[in-house]
């Protein structure tokens, strides 16, 4: 009997966690059986994904089917039907039941649930090439055990290069109507123990990259707290990534996390609304003004990358209280807003109540919403676009000093962002390649008429240099500054021998050799949180890394000799 174990991955650096967990219970039940593993991407050209998985003439194909891949593995069931007729294919993950479903009976056979505990007929069914349409697991997700499916071959072959997935929990303390979890009953945690024996054998191999995979990883603070301590003494490069509830911390949380190296960790935050009326219909639990603080003073702390949550589309949630959950979002200061338009998931909860809230959505994957109650489709094309805007300007590292500036004077940032986008519309932007360069003149177009437009200049161009550039681009240029070789020249014989913040070796013929040179005025300084001496100042930006979780330039404030 071959096998043919497959799954299209959102991009290479992914893998698919699941697949290896059905490897070894194929290996486990049907020990005669030789196996394959394909790991491709959605992006792959389609016919030679085809050639790859029919290459062996397998007797049976597996498939992993998520939103994201779903399509393309329907396409690939019906692709194998007709280039190996006896051939069986099996679908497993959030999708197969669909899958199945549009397929028609006979196409293929589904698995719902982890494959750990599907009824045993299942492997009679296969080594018979008796497989019926559907195989579901026995035991609530709250009964069984799991372990981690990696073995030491993996890394070196199926792993290289990728994410490594982990999971230290299965199941979700929270019912959101919108998500799969809230199918499911009950959590089930692993023992520190063995989280600990499991992640030291894959931290053996250095990976850059471990996601964990727990719906709610912080769901029991001093469990979570725990690994933390463990991942922090395992003096490893890796970036560990976690999905967190923002009102689920101690003050040993905050006290541990404020210790830690930069960019060790990062937290992914589902806020999904501020809106109370909103959180209770989707049943979100979640007390928002814990939450805000708790974002605030995580992003205060500058050692954990933040990525925060929000959803278009909810119920309750109108075109002007979406802004104000931006807004609520924005000045918490988070590193990333991502705001995705709400999927109707089949058999989830919020998909048997669509008609009552009025939603039309798109009836294949993504299955994003069209239009309800509270958001035509008008509004939410508008709100689209908005948070289109937001995502090109915010989530980066090219504009720091300016949203923090905008947060310290209470900008009415709903309105400016509504500003920035008619540029953004009346400049065909959103057809563009978003550079810092286009990001950097729009964001000077739509602000040169402000009454604080110089403070917003001398920002963006602290900016700019701050990213590595050596050069200001002409529009950034105020015709009175000096140019780079005059300003040198002046403040060769100004600057002192020794400079602050350098060792002897490195003093002033090295800054004037390696660094980029700007006079600030007293209010920008001040503003960039420059506050030890009066008035205007020089800047210098050196091509050294600043320790942090930006990568950016290290800058020297130089004090100019009387």
């Amino acid at each position: 009997m071959r096998i043919v174990l497959v799954a299209f991955n959102a991009r290479y650096t992914h893998s698919c966690l699941g697949l290896f967990h059905v490897r070894n219970e194929l290996e486990h039940h049907c020990p005669t059986a030789s196996l394959d593993f394909l790991q491709m991407t959605i992006n792959d050209q389609s016919y030679e994904a085809l050639l790859r998985i029919t290459a062996a003439r397998p007797d049976y194909v597996f498939f992993s089917a998520a939103i994201w891949n779903s399509d393309l593995v329907e396409k690939m069931v019906c692709d194998l039907l007709i280039c190996l007729p006896d051939c069986r294919c099996v679908v497993g993950g959030p999708q197969a039941a669909v899958i199945a479903s549009n397929l028609g009976e006979g196409a293929c056979s589904v698995v719902i649930g982890p494959i750990e505990d599907v009824d045993p007929g299942f492997y009679r069914d296969l080594a018979a090439r008796n497989l019926q349409p559907r195989y579901s697991s026995r035991l609530p997700v709250k009964r069984y055990r799991f372990v981690s499916p990696y073995r030491e071959g993996d890394f070196s072959t199926h792993l290289q290069n990728r994410h490594i997935y982990y999971e230290t929990s299965r199941g979700c303390p929270f019912s959101c109507t919108y998500c799969l979890s809230s199918t499911e009953k009950g959590t089930v945690h692993k023992d520190l123990g063995q989280v600990e024996e499991e992640l030291s054998h894959i931290l053996s191999h250095r990976p850059k990259v471990v996601r964990f995979i727990d719906r709610t990883f912080n769901d029991k603070p001093d469990r979570a707290l725990a690994i933390w301590r463990f991942l922090a003494r395992s003096n490893t490069d890796t970036l560990f990534h976690f999905e967190i509830s923002p009102d689920r911390f101690t003050e040993e949380m905050f006290d541990f996390l404020g210790q830690l190296p930069s960019g060790l960790f990062q937290f992914e935050i589902g806020i999904q609304s501020t809106n109370p009326q909103t959180l209770k219909v989707v049943r979100r639990l979640m007390h928002i003004e814990s939450a805000r603080q708790t974002v605030a003073r995580l992003a205060a702390l500058d050692t954990v990358f933040l990525h925060v949550d929000l959803i278009m589309g909810l119920p309750y949630e109108t075109e002007e209280s979406f802004y104000r959950s931006f807004a609520d979002v924005f000045f918490m200061a988070p590193h990333y807003i991502q705001m995705g338009l709400l999927k109707i998931l089949p058999d989830t909860p919020i998909c048997h109540t669509a008609d009552e809230f009025g939603y039309l959505h798109q009836p294949r994957p993504p299955y994003s919403i069209l239009a309800n109650r509270w958001v035509d489709h008008q509004k939410l094309s508008r709100l689209y676009w908005f948070c289109e805007c937001v995502e090109r300007f915010v989530n980066n590292r090219y504009f720091l000093s300016l949203w923090a500036y905008l947060r310290r004077r209470d900008e009415d940032i709903v309105a400016f962002f509504l500003h920035l986008l008619l540029i953004c519309h009346s400049r065909s932007f959103f057809t563009l390649a978003s550079t810092q360069d286009l990001l950097c003149a729009t964001l000077f177009a739509a602000t040169k008429e402000r009454e604080d437009a110089a403070i917003i200049v001398e920002l963006l161009c602290f900016d700019w240099l701050r990213c590595g550039h050596r050069y200001l681009p002409e529009y950034l240029k105020t015709g009175e500054e000096e140019t780079g070789s005059v300003l040198k020249r002046r403040l060769f014989h100004l600057l002192p021998e020794s400079i602050e913040g350098l060792s002897s070796e490195k003093g002033k013929k090295y800054i004037f050799k390696r660094g980029i040179f700007r006079i600030f005025s007293e209010k920008a300084l001040v503003e960039l949180g420059y506050h030890a001496w009066k008035g205007e100042g020089c800047l210098c930006f050196m091509p050294e890394k600043e320790a942090g979780l930006q990568g950016l330039s290290r800058v020297i404030r130089l004090k100019l000799a009387q």
